[in-house]
């Protein structure tokens, strides 16, 4: 039964990732006109310093609410289970975030650039970031079992779609015929541009995935997993 308690960590989780999610996603959009205004570095960290808060109070709540939900299965008894969890939550990483193979761009410290990149994961899927989200949300939400993991999973998985069209959308009117070309040789689904063959894997593929994003992502993915008691000792002191 979903208690009334229940309910309102759902409604805060769910709002606070529609917070996120609007202001992401509208700076994203206004990153043309944005950069054009106050220049690629400067709408970086702006665009950084906005969102960044916004995503950490999100997480913190989550991690302190996690198993505040109205539980609807327990399975984490079931043999294999953990390692399943674990497996999917590695391999998400790797889609979440090599998407932009320049490091540097992150940081500001390169200018920031719209890229139509068609190497390593991209090849699997035009938006990795969305994949490794679904991936995430699902392993997390089998893993805990209740109202919370759901909602989350919910919002989040939501919010990624939304960014499927828009970053489509984006790269359309930013490259035209060229963005046409490359979304007729990938795909949204994972592998479904390979299998039908639109996209041809060089037969040195793993290659393209021997580079320092993907080295630093497999580094930090352990490290966050190791670091997992610190992580949850640290947001459970904010109290939110």
């Amino acid at each position: 039964m979903v208690t009334p308690f229940s309910l309102l960590l759902q409604v805060v989780l769910l709002l606070l990732i529609v917070i996120f999610a609007i202001v992401h996603s509208g700076l994203a959009s206004l990153r043309d006109a944005g950069e054009e205004l106050i220049g690629e570095r400067a709408y970086r960290v702006l665009f950084a310093g906005i969102s960044l808060p916004l995503a950490v109070s999100t997480v913190v709540y989550f991690i302190n609410h996690r198993y505040d939900g109205t539980q609807l299965w327990q399975l984490q008894s079931v043999f294999g289970l953990h390692e399943l969890v674990w497996f999917s939550s590695f391999i998400s990483f790797f889609f979440l975030y090599p998407s932009t193979f320049n490091l540097l761009e992150v940081a500001a410290v390169d200018k920031p650039k719209l890229h139509l990149w068609e190497t390593g994961i991209m090849r699997i899927t035009r938006h990795p970031q969305m994949v490794g989200q679904v991936i995430w949300c699902l392993a997390h939400t089998l893993w805990i079992g209740n109202t919370v993991a759901v909602a989350a999973s919910v919002g989040l998985i939501a919010h990624h779609i939304f960014g499927v069209w828009n970053g489509d959308r984006r790269l359309a009117l930013r490259y035209g015929q060229a963005f046409e070309v490359l979304k007729n040789r990938t795909s949204v689904i994972p592998f479904a541009a390979i299998l039908d063959g639109r996209q041809k894997l060089p037969k040195d593929y793993y290659k393209e995935f021997l580079r320092l994003p993907y080295l630093t992502i497999t580094a930090l993915t352990l490290g966050a997993y190791f670091a997992h008691p610190l992580m949850q000792a640290s947001s459970f002191r904010l109290h939110w």
